[in-house]
């Protein structure tokens, strides 16, 4: 009787629901966990989100970001069972178009309407949509994979049409058909219009997802050298705005952020610091640069190897955002160096699971989708990471901590990408089953042969 409790209870339930998993357990699992760390930190980490946010308490937020998680669950396991290859294929064929036309609307400040660009801390990074806020750059970075990914294959296949119709149509335009303008074209031209775009708002984050997108064509089979002349165009095109920022022309744009961020000189803004008269806007704005940076490296200090214990947090009271930017350091406050591990195991199993999984994939487009998308995952967390560790030369850009911080549009843009994930290794897992079949059919079949011989 006991026994059978046991399997009609959650455990039973669980297992029964595990045992009928035919996607990846692992990428299943690390999902899972993530989303838990993410409820219990979240509610930890948010009180002074509390103390900003008027009529909100702190298990209002927790039951906020349960819905978040829970929808994240409903994404995940919607894409896991109805998802299909040729779905994601034809909407990743979109994927350039949607990031080029809600990059217009922000760089060119419109306002539609019903969508308007908005700004935060004078960079047009959202578009407000009714009354929901839509942080454009973390759906950039899944549009222009999945994107890459279509362009990527159909370049391998030679099926870009409207390039070939043109230059059978128009005999001028006959090099269009040259792989090398197809790649021009297709691959290049986006990702180094979206770079540019994407700069206008933010230079970090154009070089993050520059930087993504060129490592996602290099594992794409695409030349070296190609691609390093796509990379050597970006490095002159933001080369030659630092000179022009130097020089004292672009001063009312973001490069002067950037250039703060990467060089990190907190020495000489601790210095204005203690040098200005207190509560002056010089002593203001020195606090405000150091209230991150500054925090985020005391928060790992002070966690040392076991740290504080849940709910033991003061860098939470003085760190702006460190539920969302800063993530890393405050659960190495709480849980010290094994809670750093942990995170890192967790983000080192998805790259490696990862890397299985598109192995199994018996097609192109998946192989490379995946790639992209664990480079994506993975990515975005290491640098999380270096950014609360202040990792010399590393831009102190705002990155989530994926399927962890709190934020509803990245983690409805993490759950897609695990919901994307699960489905492709549900497929790959078949194709792998298949060919395991038919391999111990082939043996099986030379063994009788033998046998009869």
């Amino acid at each position: 009787m006991e026994e059978e409790k046991t399997k009609t209870g959650f455990l039973g339930y669980l297992t029964q629901l595990m045992d009928r998993f035919s996607g990846d357990k692992v990428i299943f699992l690390i999902a899972l966990f993530l989303m838990l760390i993410s409820v219990v930190s979240v509610f930890s980490s948010t009180p002074r989100l509390v103390n900003e946010s008027h009529g909100v308490d702190r298990v209002a937020i927790m039951v906020d970001q349960l819905k978040v998680v829970a929808l994240g669950f409903i994404i995940i396991f919607g894409l896991y069972f109805f998802g299909k290859q040729n779905w994601f294929k034809a909407l990743s064929e979109l994927g350039f178009v949607a990031s080029f036309a809600l990059l217009a609307i922000l760089v060119l400040n419109l306002n539609l309407g019903f969508v308007r660009a908005s700004s935060i801390n004078g960079a047009r990074r959202i578009l407000s949509i009714g009354g929901f806020q839509l942080h454009v750059y973390e759906y950039i970075k899944l549009f222009m994979i999945m994107y890459l990914g279509w362009a990527l294959d159909t370049f391998r296949k030679g099926q870009f049409k409207w390039a070939s119709k043109l230059a059978e149509r128009f005999p001028r335009l006959q090099f269009l058909a040259r792989d090398g303008w197809q790649k021009v074209i297709y691959i290049y031209m986006p990702i180094l219009i979206v770079t540019l775009m994407v700069s206008a708002g933010s230079n970090s984050s154009a070089i993050f997802i520059g930087g993504i997108m060129i490592l996602m064509v290099l594992i794409g089979g695409l030349e070296v050298k190609d691609v390093a002349m796509v990379g050597l165009v970006i490095l002159l095109g933001f080369g030659g705005m630092f000179m022009a920022y130097k020089w004292g022309w672009l001063q009312d744009t973001r490069l002067g952020t950037l250039v703060s961020r990467i060089t990190n000189d907190d020495e000489a803004t601790m210095k204005i610091l203690l040098e200005s008269p207190r509560e002056s806007p010089e002593w203001l704005r020195a606090r405000a640069k150091l209230d991150q940076p500054v925090g985020a490296k005391l928060a790992i200090k002070e966690g040392g190897i076991l740290g504080k214990g849940i709910g033991n947090s003061t860098q939470k009271y003085q760190v702006p955002v460190i539920f969302g930017d800063y993530m890393f350091s405050f659960i190495v406050e709480e849980t010290g160096l094994w809670g750093a591990l942990i995170l890192i195991i967790l983000y080192f199993s998805l790259l490696a699971r990862g890397t299985l999984v598109a192995k199994m994939c018996d097609n192109y487009y998946d192989k490379i989708i995946v790639s992209g998308l664990i480079i994506l995952v993975t990515g975005q967390a290491f640098m999380h990471m270096c950014v609360n560790v202040h990792m010399p030369f590393v831009p102190q850009t705002g990155q989530t901590l994926p399927l962890v911080s709190h934020g509803t549009n990245a983690f409805i843009v993490f759950s897609v990408v695990f919901g994307i994930l699960l489905s492709i290794s549900k497929d790959a897992r078949d194709n792998m089953a298949r060919k395991q079949a038919e391999l111990q059919a082939e043996a099986a079949n030379s063994w009788t042969q033998d046998s009869t011989v």
